[in-house]
This record gives structure tokens, C-alpha cells and sequence, in this order.
């Protein structure tokens, strides 16, 4: 028996809405990057983009457990010398929440062209409004 292989027209791409208002912020990005990928389609194949795209709405009301909203920290370098900027996770929430799910997603997508390609399906609203009506999106819970 051959291995099966999608074709392009066998690969059906869906929209779905995610509301992780005040929900366990690890939880969500780990079903959301299973979605972006694929995995939880039975014609997954590594190699081939086979996820669906995902709309993450009030991204500023999500949850996370323990001291993890001053205590974890985001660190970016610009690389001249007193160039490391320092953000807890509070700070990202606040001000930039699409940012702080993009660093979580890409961490758990392929670090290569086909995990960049699965990162433009994502897109992250602080509130519970989204321009993407016409795509006719599926409300969908993650638990």
C-alpha cells in the first residue's frame, strides 16, 4: 500500500474564532498551534501546509497562572550595547497581546518556511470584534 499524499484540492482550509477571554493562556496556544498546523486533521503531512486559519478574539482577557504576570519575562536585544529591553508578561498583555500570542504560536510551529506560512493564518484581536465576517468563520471551543 502507497503512502497517502493530499493533493491541493483534497487540502480544505476552514476559519475558525477563538474567544480565550478568561481562559489558561498555555492551554489555548497549544490547541491553536495544533490547528495552524493541521495535526488534527487525518490528512496531516508534515511537509505540507494542511491547517486552517484561526481568529483569536479578546486576547487582553486572558488568564495565566502563579506570579507568571510579573515574574515572566520577554527579552529582546537590538544589539548595540545597552540595547536589551526587558517586558513582563503584564506589560505584554497590556500593550501589545497580538505580539505576546505570535512569540508563544511561532515557539511551537517548524522553525523553517513552512512554520513562517502556518504563523500568517493567525490573527489576534485585543477585543471581541474582527474584520473577517465575509470568511464565514466557525465559533470554536478549545475547552
Amino acid at each position: 500500500m502507497k503512502t497517502f499524499i493530499p493533493k491541493p484540492s483534497d487540502i480544505n482550509k476552514k476559519w475558525y474564532v477563538v474567544d480565550v477571554g478568561g481562559k489558561n493562556f498555555g492551554r489555548q496556544i497549544v490547541k491553536i498551534s495544533r490547528i495552524l498546523s493541521g495535526k488534527n486533521k487525518p490528512i496531516y503531512t508534515p511537509h505540507l501546509d494542511t491547517g486552517d486559519y484561526v481568529i483569536i478574539v479578546n486576547a487582553k482577557k486572558v488568564r495565566i497562572s502563579g506570579n507568571k504576570m510579573v515574574d515572566k519575562k520577554y527579552y529582546h536585544y537590538s544589539g548595540y550595547p545597552g540595547g536589551l529591553r526587558e517586558r513582563s508578561f503584564g506589560q505584554m498583555l497590556t500593550r501589545t497581546p497580538d505580539r505576546l500570542f505570535r512569540i508563544a504560536v511561532r515557539g511551537m510551529l517548524p522553525k523553517n518556511r513552512l512554520g513562517r506560512k502556518m504563523l500568517k493564518k493567525l490573527f489576534v484581536y485585543d477585543g471581541p470584534d474582527h474584520p473577517h465576517q465575509a470568511q464565514k468563520p466557525e465559533e470554536l471551543s478549545l475547552g
